[in-house]
């Protein structure tokens, strides 16, 4: 069923600063989209609502069918858990755990761990990071760090993966490895992948760009390249 936003509108301080202008849309299940603007157009902060994160000052998110200002806190984190993963710029891995563990710590959460071994272990095969299951993410490089991060978010198949500039800190050869991951969840797991970036080249991969400007869509349409 996917997202649909209706004239979602957010403000921060007193007095308030409008940085979402009344955005509405829908997002189909299965699509790829690219959140693209300037700094400062509120395409991060659109992302967040959309993802639940951080609800609007008004308007109305429906995530399947179900009005997630509606939900209670439990309810709420609970349906993050399940069918979102989330991907940023920072990979926040935590520093004390193995790679392996910290893809397994969704997991861990529901006492699944044990079970979801053999996934994570196929997730960081895949994403060609095998090799540092057994290490720490400060002995490995930044790229490596954000595959593994991705395995995390991957590792309870979301129906939902959100990302806010996940090549931003990449150098160009590790940012080409995570658009392959997120083409290939889309394509082949049929992963609704909602992606905030500033290099048009990789909003261009995208299925579909939605431009913000000063708060509000610009545009709205199919990538050139698609």
């Amino acid at each position: 069923m996917g997202l649909k936003l209706n004239d979602i509108r957010k403000s921060f301080g007193t007095p308030p600063v409008n940085v979402l202008k009344g955005i509405s849309f829908e997002i189909k299940d299965g699509e790829f989209v690219a959140l693209t603007g300037r700094s400062g157009s509120g395409k991060s902060t659109l992302l967040y609502v959309l993802s639940s994160l951080d609800p609007p000052t008004s308007g109305s998110l429906k995530v399947d069918g179900r009005e997630m200002e509606s939900l209670a806190p439990s309810d709420l984190h609970q349906f993050r858990n399940l069918h979102m993963g989330f991907v940023f710029q920072f990979h926040y891995l935590l520093p004390e755990l193995t790679c392996l563990e910290n893809i397994l710590m969704p997991a861990r959460k529901t006492g699944r761990q044990v079970e979801l071994q053999k996934d994570a272990l196929k997730l960081m095969r895949d994403f060609e990071v095998e090799h540092v299951k057994d290490k720490v993410p400060g002995k490995i490089s930044g790229g490596e760090r954000q595959r593994v991060a991705i395995a995390r978010a991957l590792l309870l198949k979301p129906k939902y993966l959100f990302a806010d500039e996940p090549t931003g800190n990449l150098d160009s050869a590790s940012g080409e490895k995570v658009m392959k991951i997120f083409e290939q969840v889309n394509r082949k797991h049929k992963t609704t992948v909602i992606m905030v970036t500033h290099d048009m080249g990789y909003a261009n991969r995208a299925k579909r760009r939605i431009g913000l400007k000063d708060g509000a869509v610009e545009f709205d349409r199919k990538s050139k390249d698609r």
